[in-house]
């Protein structure tokens, strides 16, 4: 599990930062989108490592706050190019 977390965990940074050179606003909606898919995803993972006592509450309610905001900011940020295409 923790190996999964690492993985769809850094690959939201990769996906924004590939993002940041995308060649059409629909291709940077695609890799947002995708990095919103694995924000979710690593939320998945955490909840599990919570679950099964791997995390602590504190570390767990840091990283999944964590994980929200980065949620927030993808939402807005594909937002905002939806409605300036």
């Amino acid at each position: 599990m923790l190996n999964q977390v690492f993985r769809s965990g850094t690959a939201i940074g990769a996906l924004v930062s590939e993002s940041t050179y995308a060649q059409s606003p629909k291709d940077f909606i695609s890799k947002l989108s995708i990095a919103l898919k694995e924000c979710n995803e690593t939320l998945y993972w955490l909840n599990l490592l919570k679950d099964t006592d791997y995390l602590q509450i504190d570390e767990y309610t840091s990283l999944e706050k964590d994980c929200r905001e980065l949620l927030a900011l993808l939402i807005s940020s594909i937002k905002t190019t939806k409605q300036n295409i």
